[in-house]
């Protein structure tokens, strides 16, 4: 059988309009002797058609990986989501989803997008994400993914990588540092406050929440001027209740996590936190 000559042009034409890596498309057009619409079938075959015919399904499981660089000053929080828990609680994949975080805390990216096109070995991410689509037959993607850069940052993974927290704080890392962020970061991934402090939260979360209280104090026939003055006191529950700050400490219930915080350095305090779950 005469062999055909792949030039370059024709990979790249192939890739382009596939979207498949450089050796996958070189690779269809010598197994179809040059055929570029069989080179086409031959990628469906070997895994793009399965991405896909995968792209509307739920992919609610996965890991999430959370990695700061080695002077702790900057880290990376990302959730690699699959269909199955069988394969979150793969070992391949799990070190698949670790390669992205190293990838990622490397090269500084800012986004999922941006992570996608990085290099790896001889393709990029995006292209090695499909690859794991071809292998096992599920949806896999960066669902999400956030960063944190502080003078100290603390990256902490919970419940067998099912939830991964980066809390940055106003003090340069060292022992006591890390360990007091630690403690608030395991604080953020079991009690899941919507932001630091009440300076933090969104204004339309809290005009929602005011909004919500006065309805209900007015339909229990209080005035409104009544209404408002008891909608302000439940409004600085919420805040005590769903702010990481004024939150009693897990680990001392005698404590506010601020006071915990006094407690290991004067005037440290956390500047911003990032919390993903696998599924939320």
């Amino acid at each position: 059988m005469e062999t055909v000559t792949i030039t370059a042009a024709e990979v790249n034409k192939l890739r382009q309009q596939t979207g498949a890596g450089m050796m996958d498309c070189r690779k269809a057009l010598t197994e179809s002797n040059g055929d570029f619409e069989g080179a086409i079938d031959y990628l469906r075959k070997k895994g793009q058609k399965v991405a896909a015919n995968r792209s509307d399904r739920d992919a609610k499981e996965g890991v999430v990986i959370a990695k700061a660089n080695a002077d702790n000053t900057y880290g990376i929080v990302l959730s690699l989501s699959s269909e199955t828990d069988f394969v979150a609680k793969n070992e391949e994949f799990i070190a698949f989803a670790q390669q992205l975080g190293d990838i990622a805390l490397e090269t500084k990216v800012t986004s999922a997008d941006e992570l996608k096109a990085c290099a790896m070995g001889n393709a990029t991410v995006g292209e090695k994400l499909m690859e794991v689509v071809a292998k096992i037959g599920e949806k896999i993607d960066i669902s999400r993914f956030e960063t944190v850069t502080a003078a100290a940052v603390i990256p902490y993974i919970h419940q067998g990588y099912r939830i991964g927290v980066l809390v940055g704080l106003n003090e340069a890392a060292n022992e006591a540092i890390i360990t007091a962020g630690r403690d608030v970061a395991m604080q953020i991934a079991a009690m899941k406050p919507l932001a630091v402090d009440a300076e933090s939260v969104p204004e339309e979360m809290i005009a929602r929440e005011k909004a919500i209280a006065v309805e209900q104090i007015m339909a229990e026939g209080k005035p409104a001027d009544m209404a408002e003055k008891i909608a302000a006191g439940k409004l600085n529950k919420f805040f005590k209740e769903n702010t990481l700050l004024p939150q009693a400490f897990v680990k001392d219930g005698g404590k506010t996590v601020a006071e915990y915080l006094t407690s290991v350095a004067k005037g440290l305090t956390v500047t911003t936190f990032k919390r993903l779950a696998v599924g939320a």
